[in-house]
């Protein structure tokens, strides 16, 4: 896991002064293990390295035959089968990230469909004057571009490309208010004007700082259910399981895992306690004194259950109100997900013990774990609905311009799933797969890990596990009014203390309730806000408030912790302004 940058002229000229060393400032916290720099002809590239495997050898720039080089951020976990094709000798480090080096060599601008794991890759081929921008098929590694008169500037966060004066801190008003109703973006375009993402599985060919080819990897297979039976589908899943888990503890440094006492991140336990000698370091966050579930007193029971050391962090209101800034301020790419809270102060205190934490994202998306799904299933006269219906603030009165185009990029994803010979829950899977989880899910993960220097690893979200998954019957995915059948059965073998038959409860954050003691206080801060006041009318963002004030609905609560967030996002990311000091001081400071 690193940070990686860089710049290709359309002129053949190197880039601004100084430019570099800015990109390396910006994305020191995604790398403080070192870091290095390249140049040549029109291109210059560079990485801040946080150091995972082959820590003697493996720092960037990679160089490769035919004068090619390499950074990369992420993890290849199938580099040793790849090397072994190889002649010996090749290579002149252990780092897996040299692989793809000798694959360009022999199968070109295809390099990336031999690689499983997480990346995000810039390969330069300094003969041929190119530069490929190449991105893992699930999304989970980050990698962002912008064009401008004089080249192309790439980078692992937009914050970097703004800082070398790459983009402007100018907001899309459509995306902003996709932010607002939806809590994440979509699509290729960022909330920032003119700053794009290399989309999942995309690997882009840069020739003169310009895109000159597109090509993708699919993250998931096609083909419609398989018919296969329960008892062996339970066998293929064990199987796939362990392998991938397997793969993914591939380190040279410490590792544990998030456990918020739930099917997936129970069954990544499970997994790792098989695999291991020693115990587990199991990381859960919890909320005391409030009405949101507190997790971890189950999670602790799997924990022991599973022999795994357990360590636990109480988020606090004290914590939502002091961290909350800051927070903000790691999500460049902005989500609006509460979960961002207490997976930072996890982050913060996983720092203390490991490098590396394996989680669970994945495993509602690929074993349609979410309500959502059932929803959609069902016949229109029985309930059923389109997923994303409605947006958080449909219906209050908030906002400027009430239309439906804030649904567009969801519409999308919907749209680019027809025609296929996949199932109806199958689509409605792979529509989250290609937007929900990249921009909500694994943004947030990556961004509150790399604040502290940890990498965050994602089993479910392998190719050996979604091909194989993805295709299993519907049937064996929902069953009896729940999502995740057949890895609940898989768990109630493997480890029975997870419970995973128990009603789904669903992980929550008492966001509104903190806001609700402070609303008043809030109320024209976040009314005032330039970014909001921009989308919605002051007036009503009071009223809101105040309604909550007085114990409101969970809509309201959800609209008032959105506004909440897009306020202080705003000052920091188009503001420009430190995330200094607590939410009441940094509103008071800034207005």
């Amino acid at each position: 896991m690193c940070g990686i940058a860089g710049f290709i002229s359309s002129d053949g000229a190197p880039p601004a002064p100084g430019m570099l060393d800015i990109f390396a400032r910006a994305l020191a916290h995604r790398g403080p293990d070192g870091g290095g720099q390249y140049s040549a002809n029109a291109v210059s590239l560079l990485q801040t390295r946080l150091a995972i495997i082959d820590l003697e050898t493996g720092n960037q720039p990679l160089y490769g035959p035919s004068e090619t080089a390499l950074v990369a951020n992420g993890e290849i976990y199938n580099y040793l089968t790849l090397r072994a094709s190889f002649q010996e000798g090749v290579f002149r480090t252990q780092s897996d990230c040299e692989v793809p080096l000798f694959i360009y060599a022999k199968e070109g601008g295809a390099f990336a469909k031999s690689l499983r794991g997480m990346f995000a890759i810039a390969l330069q081929d300094a003969p041929q004057d190119k530069l490929f921008l190449s991105r893992d098929p699930f999304g989970i590694k980050p990698l962002y571009y912008v064009e401008t008169a004089s080249g192309m500037g790439f980078a692992s966060e937009p914050a970097a490309l703004l800082r070398a004066g790459l983009g402007k801190r100018n907001v899309r008003t459509d995306a902003a208010t996709e932010l607002l109703q939806l809590q994440f973006t979509t699509g290729a375009q960022t909330i920032f004007e003119g700053i794009s993402r290399v989309l999942p599985g995309e690997t882009l060919e840069i020739s003169r700082g310009r895109v000159a080819t597109r090509s993708a990897i699919a993250a998931l297979p096609a083909g419609p259910p398989l018919n296969i039976g329960e008892d062996e589908a339970l066998a293929l899943l064990d199987t796939a399981l362990m392998d991938s888990v397997s793969v993914h503890q591939i380190s040279d440094v410490p590792y544990g895992m998030f456990l918020s006492g739930g099917v997936d991140s129970s069954v990544v336990l499970a997994c790792m306690a098989r695999l291991n000698e020693r115990p587990v370091r199991a990381f859960t966050a919890g909320f005391p004194g409030t009405e949101a579930r507190d997790e971890r007193e189950h999670a602790g029971r799997v924990a022991k259950a599973a022999g795994a050391e357990h360590v636990e962090i109480a988020v606090t209101e004290e914590d939502f109100w002091n961290h909350l800034p800051a927070i903000a301020g790691v999500m460049d790419d902005p989500v609006a997900d509460y979960a961002i809270v207490p997976t930072y102060l996890l982050a913060r205190e996983a720092a203390k013990h490991v490098k590396v934490v394996l989680s669970g994202e994945g495993g509602d998306e690929l074993f349609a774990g979410y309500g959502r799904y059932r929803t959609a299933l069902r016949p229109r006269l029985l309930g059923g609905r389109k997923m994303r219906r409605h947006g958080v603030l449909d219906g209050l009165g908030l906002l400027r311009e009430e239309n439906a185009n804030w649904r567009s990029g969801i519409s999308a994803a919907e749209l680019s799933t027809e025609g296929k010979s996949w199932s109806k829950l199958q689509r409605a899977q792979a529509s989250d797969i290609a937007e929900w989880l990249p921009n909500d899910l694994l943004v947030k993960l990556d961004r509150c890990l790399m604040a502290h220097g940890i990498e965050g690893r994602t089993p479910f979200l392998d190719p050996v596990v979604a091909s194989l998954v993805f295709r299993f019957p519907d049937r064996l995915k929902i069953s009896r009014g729940q999502g995740k059948y057949l890895l609940r059965r898989w768990l109630q073998n493997a480890l029975p203390a997870a419970e995973p038959f128990s009603k789904k409860r669903g992980f929550t954050v008492p966001a509104a309730e903190w806001i609700s003691g402070r609303a008043r206080t809030l109320a024209p801060l976040v009314a005032r806000d330039e970014g909001v006041s921009q989308l919605c009318r002051p007036d009503a963002v009071a009223h809101l408030f105040e309604t909550i004030a007085r114990g409101a609905d969970k809509r309201a609560g959800a609209a008032c912790w959105n506004l909440l967030f897009y306020a202080l996002w705003h000052r920091i990311h188009i503001g420009d302004k430190r995330p200094i000091g607590d939410v009441i001081a940094f509103l008071e400071e800034t207005a």
